[in-house]
């Protein structure tokens, strides 16, 4: 599939939270390779063999050990940024992460979540504050939120004015493509499909420049709630 996008001229692509292994909780599913993958991360071989032939970028997350690793995997460098909030029961085998910070490729800073993320404003916001073009979240949201799931993704696309590729696994379908404007550009329905689309970033910058929501932004007053709630 990713060689399919790439005949199309995908540069960027974005595959699903975890899809190498699904999570992976059973214990007939530990011994796998995937599962017990270590730096310098063997089983992603193939897509750095496309990555280097066809000068593209990847990015998914993988596991190691107690941590879901969002992932960037551009020529012979490999970033990784943690997912920031385990879901429910993934809080057993995950722990959380504790930076913030987007990934430096040569399309510029690019703002990686991972599922659960999305739900977090603080999270897209962060990264856009830190200068992400724009945004990519891989994730595994199921069928019966994926309602949730675009409405999420078409706001955080909206309220930082970037652009969003929003990867969800095929199962719960509904990947799509955002630009700053808050319009879908493409999406998936619920089946294993490569959907393409070309991400406009003079036109982020004319949105910006329409509606200049980040030199509006007043942040001595946001965090002032906290402070009144101490000291009533």
């Amino acid at each position: 599939m990713a060689g399919s996008a790439l005949a199309k001229g995908a540069e960027i692509l974005v595959l699903p939270e975890l899809f190498l292994t699904g999570f992976c909780y059973e214990p007939s599913l530990q011994s796998t390779q995937a599962a017990q993958d270590r730096p310098p991360y063997p089983s992603l071989d193939p897509f750095w063999a496309l990555a280097r032939e066809h000068n593209c970028i990847f990015l998914s997350s993988l596991r190691r050990g107690r941590q879901n690793l969002g992932f960037c995997l551009e020529g012979n460098r490999l970033q990784i940024r943690p997912k920031i909030h385990p879901f429910g029961g993934e809080k057993v085998h995950f722990d959380g992460g504790k930076v913030i910070l987007p990934v430096n490729t040569k399309w510029g800073l690019v703002g990686l979540q991972v599922c659960y993320d999305l739900r977090f404003p603080e999270v897209a916001r962060t990264l856009a504050l830190q200068g992400a073009e724009f945004l990519v979240t891989v994730a595994q949201f199921p069928a019966l939120r994926r309602e949730q799931w675009r409405t999420l993704a078409m706001a955080r696309a909206i309220e930082n004015q970037m652009p969003h590729l929003a990867c969800n696994w095929a199962s719960g379908g509904g990947s799509l493509i955002v630009d700053a404007r808050g319009r879908v550009l493409v999406e998936a329905g619920l089946e294993q499909t490569v959907i393409l689309a070309d991400i406009d970033l003079a036109d982020r910058d004319l949105f910006r420049r329409e509606v200049s929501c980040f030199a509006d932004r007043r942040p001595e007053v946001y965090g002032r709630w906290d402070t009144e709630r101490s000291n009533p």
